[in-house]
């Protein structure tokens, strides 16, 4: 295992151990995720002067051999530099997090879990090599950036805005996907390396790089997509300064900065990307000027500079993108301290509003000083990178100009988006830290620690160094592009008198004469109208399908359970019937029946079927439906099929069970019946799905023209998951990924009947000592001495047959139960554990475990189900899908497929040889789903409803005796 492969698996550990840590060490869990992320950062800092002396590092790890999936990572230099930027940023911010968040404010373990699971994520992005690995980790963070934006779920303008940046950049990334699939079939290799080393031509590969900068575009908020980020601003300040500044939204500048290269000659490739960054960059800035939110101020600065740098890195060309990424890694160092030092301002104040801010730079000097630096470097003034970045970007445009004309809109619309980057920057200033006449002094209510300011110094100091280092980092960005027959200009802090030196200086006289004059202006400009804007455009558009779903739903939807099944059964016989009788498919002879056992069989489950029609009570409805099941379970055991007749008949049991606990509290006869015209239009759609059925089994069964791949099923079962069960190696090992997925729909259909039943929580809140309680109880009125005659004082069988009601127990039946259910366990564990060799399985022993707690339950009621099972259903639910999906990735950890099976013989004399199989494990968890999905319907459709009984008829008798 690689360096890169196992960094992220520790990232993805510590994400998940940090959320029950978080609830011992409260926000002290930041400083030890920080410590972890710093030494990560340490270790990236190690392999980037590997990569940076022109070695590229690769690590593959298969993960699916035979679908040629591999965990491919690849760390060249600009992924080594982005990865810096990840990492050294989350521990920065994370340090940060240690005193601006509460001793134990809520939320605080998720918000930490999920902040790891986000840097893993956005790690994972930069060093992956194979597209659909990157695209995996592209959609996490958009997944996590949405837990994180609405971390505050008290807020519904936090849910909204998180809600808002989900749907736009899964939209994009869908598109990208799209785009990614294309590229890579095209290039005959899904890794990004293959593809930029060799881009596919022509019209797919257009279409697919246009679609990739859909999902680029939406990602890192340029125009039309630029709305969601200001709106992103309800999350939490550590979230803004890392996913909006440094991370996130870097991702899309990213992914453009690796097409580029080898795309730029894409007709109207250039051209889309300059003019979508020039509308985003004036746009941003004009916005940022008519913001009174000094976080919004910064945000809507933040939309503006990543249009800056689409349109430099758009321009396609060696020496913009050189310029590029100097003002890529200018803004997240500059930005970055000024997203953290509002939250300082937040947090001591109280308030955001700049109407309401005044001398804030008399009583936090240090904050102050802080953001000026970090201003500094926005604006672009020496000796800061900001500088040698704006400076570099305007030599190189004009430069460009001289071929490119496109260069030269993007140097225009770069000179007036910095002329109100200086005006929205002094305007922040100002509006954070300055006096302001009529405006009383703000106290300060938090003053903020060492700590707190750490984070935003550290990423101010960098500007400053950089700046004044600029030979290390002119040497550090000239390595990430490949230079032409013209190479960039070097960073550096004088170059004489120049057009680019001239026009940054004409840039910041224009923009603080603006700014000057926008903070002395009595009458500050309006905000800005909604009402063409493309987060107005969103809304309306979000308006309209949700109206569209409401109208369609009410047509559809009509609350008639017949109505819905009749329209899936009648386009069931279009389909099919209509495929049936156009095909040419039919067999040239006809077997009827192939034993004379078949039908008998088949007369009984006919008139069990015409019958269930005729019935008058529900009771009757169900049991003859049963019948059928039944007859379907002796078929399958006539043709040598026993694990599928003992699943079946066990299934239909349960089944039948649970029909029976939900019509327990509907009337006991059916009352409303249909009229005639409706019950011939039932006839008749019954009769053709029957009709259809049937037509397709015989052609099915008569069009095969090769072997089945089930005459060699015996011989894959036996040798590469050991076992003579064909069924059951298939459930557990050939086909382990769908029954994984079974086992997650049967977790969801457990969980959406609780929750239809239950009136506040599915868990069960029994107290335990009721239970161990009960079990003493028992054992001492055991062997109790009673009168038989008094049905009071008879002798108990069971757990809880003492809160049984007298006039309702049943002797028989709990002595009967009793004798049973130990043996019914011991069945149900011999099938679990033999069902590898011989008929069984986890599913069946889990059904008769079921069967043995449904005894159980009906010989004793709610009271016998608690005292026999001291365990909640939904963490018997979680532990076997977590011990199924454990047994399913394990393997890999050695080196093997998914779901790969290891065995070993245990020899034990004359007692013979017993195989040990690891899918055995897997086969534990489907019992302990099935036993906990039985159990929960037990809970829920028995155990739950007798409660809401006995409640109403406490109440009826309460009303009986007030009204007597």
């Amino acid at each position: 295992m690689g360096a890169m492969t196992a960094v992220l698996l520790v990232l993805a550990l510590v994400s998940v151990v940090s959320y029950f840590v978080a609830r011992s060490w409260g926000r002290a869990v930041f400083a030890a995720l920080a410590g972890i992320v710093g030494a990560i950062f340490i270790l990236f800092v190690v392999l980037a002067v590997q990569v940076f002396d022109g070695d590229t590092i690769a690590e593959a790890a298969r993960w699916v051999p035979q679908l040629d999936l591999t965990l491919t990572f690849r760390l060249d230099r600009i992924s080594a530099v982005f990865a810096l930027l990840v990492t050294g940023a989350g521990a920065l911010v994370l340090l940060y997090c240690m005193r601006y968040f509460e001793a134990r404010e809520p939320g605080l373990e998720r918000f930490a879990a999920v902040f790891m699971g986000f840097v893993t994520s956005m790690l994972g992005l930069v060093i992956a090599d194979d597209v659909y690995l990157l695209f995996v980790f592209w959609e996490a963070t958009t997944v996590f950036s949405f837990l994180l934006i609405g971390h505050l779920t008290r807020l519904r303008t936090s849910t909204a805005a998180a809600l808002q940046a989900l749907m736009v950049t899964t939209l994009g990334g869908l598109a990208m996907l799209v785009g990614l699939v294309l590229l890579a079939n095209q290039a005959g290799s899904s890794l990004l390396s293959d593809i930029v080393a060799s881009p596919p031509q022509g019209a797919v590969g257009g279409t697919a790089v246009y679609l990739l900068l859909v999902g680029a575009l939406s990602k890192s908020a340029i125009f039309p997509f630029h709305f969601w980020l200001p709106g992103a601003m309800a999350a939490p300040t550590p979230v803004s300064a890392y996913l909006h500044a440094a991370a996130m939204v870097k991702a899309g500048i990213y992914l453009i900065a690796r097409m580029t290269p080898e795309f730029a000659d894409v007709p109207g490739y250039r051209e889309t990307l300059v003019i979508l960054g020039a509308i985003t960059m004036l746009n941003g800035g004009i916005r940022a000027l008519r913001q009174f939110d000094i976080k919004l101020i910064v945000a809507h600065g933040t939309v503006s500079q990543l249009g800056l740098l689409v349109m430099v890195f758009g321009v396609g060309d060696p020496r913009a993108s050189l310029a590029g990424f100097a003002l890529l890694f200018a803004h997240a160092l500059a930005k970055a301290p000024l997203f953290l030092s509002v939250g300082i301002i937040d947090h001591a104040t109280g308030t955001r509003d700049l109407r309401k801010l005044s001398g804030l730079g008399r009583r936090m000097p240090v904050i102050a000083a802080v953001a000026g630096l970090a201003s500094a470097s926005m604006v672009g003034l020496p000796p800061f990178l900001g500088f040698l970045a704006k400076e570099s970007a305007f030599a190189e445009l004009l430069a460009v100009a001289e071929s490119r004309p496109i260069a030269m809109l993007a140097f225009v619309v770069a000179v007036l988006g910095s002329v109100l980057t200086v005006a929205y920057m002094g305007r922040f200033l100002w509006g954070a830290f300055a006096r302001k006449p009529g405006v009383e002094d703000c106290s300060v209510v938090h003053a903020p620690g060492p700590i707190l300011v750490v984070a935003p110094a550290v990423f101010a100091g960098l500007t400053l160094i950089a700046g004044l280092a600029y030979p290390i980092t002119d040497g550090l960005l000239q390595p990430l592009v490949a230079h032409g027959s013209e190479a960039a200009e070097h960073l550096a802090l004088w170059h004489g008198v120049t057009p680019a030196l001239l026009t940054s200086t004409g840039v910041l006289i224009v923009g603080a004469l603006l700014a000057w004059r926008l903070c002395r202006m009595t009458r500050q400009l309006p905000p800005p109208t909604e009402r063409f804007s493309a987060s107005h455009a969103y809304w309306v558009v979000t308006h309209l399908l949700d109206s569209l779903a409401v109208r369609l739903t009410s047509i559809t939807q009509r609350g008639s359970l017949p109505f819905y099944l009749a329209v899936i059964l009648i386009v069931l016989i279009g389909t099919l019937g209509g495929t049936a009788v156009i095909g040419n498919g039919w067999p040239d002879e006809f077997v009827f029946m192939t034993s004379p056992v078949q039908a008998p069989i088949a007369v009984v489950m006919i008139v069990a079927a015409i019958f269930s029609l005729r019935a008058r009570t529900r009771f009757q409805s169900v049991v003859l439906v049963g019948v059928t099941g039944y007859g379907m379970a002796a078929i399958f055991a006539m043709h040598g099929a026993p694990d599928l007749a003992l699943t079946q008949a066990l299934v239909e049991t349960v089944t039948l069970i649970a029909f029976v606990l939900v019509i327990r509290r509907l009337p006991q006869r059916i009352g409303h019946r249909a009229g005639t015209a409706k019950r011939w239009l039932r006839a008749a759609i019954g009769a053709g799905v029957g009709l259809v059925l049937g037509a397709v089994a015989i052609i099915a069964l008569g069009s095969r023209i090769a072997d089945p791949i089930s005459l060699q099923l015996p011989e894959l079962a036996y040798a590469g998951g050991h076992g003579s069960n064909v069924v059951n190696v298939m459930l557990v090992d050939i086909r382990g990924w769908d029954t994984m997925g079974e086992l997650s729909v049967i977790l969801a259909a457990a969980t959406g009947v609780a929750s239809l039943v239950f009136l506040s929580t599915r868990v069960d809140n029994r107290p335990m000592i009721r239970r161990r309680e009960a079990r003493v109880a028992a054992r001492e009125h055991l062997m109790r001495v009673a009168d038989p005659n008094n049905p009071a004082q008879r002798m108990t069988w069971l757990l809880a047959g003492r809160h049984l009601d007298p006039a309702r127990r049943s002797i028989l039946l709990e002595v009967v139960v009793r004798l049973i259910f130990h043996g019914l366990i011991i069945l149900s564990l011999y099938l679990l554990l033999t069902g590898h060799n011989t008929p069984g399985g986890g599913f069946a022993g889990g059904l008769v475990a079921g069967l043995a707690l449904v005894a159980r339950y009906l010989a004793g009621g709610r009271h016998e189900l608690g005292a026999t099972v001291p365990l909640d259903a939904g963490r018997i639910l979680g532990t076997g899908l977590a011990l199924a999906v454990s047994m399913a990735f394990i393997p890999m950890l050695f080196g093997q497929s998914a779901l790969a099976s290891a065995w070993v013989d245990l020899d034990l004399g004359i007692f013979g040889t017993i195989p040990l199989v690891t899918s055995t494990l897997f086969d534990v968890g489907v019992y302990l789903v099935v036993f906990g999905l039985i159990l929960d319907v037990l809970r829920s459709l028995g155990a739950e409803i007798d409660e809401h009984e006995e409640a109403d008829m406490a109440a009826f008798s309460e009303e009986e005796v007030g009204a007597r």
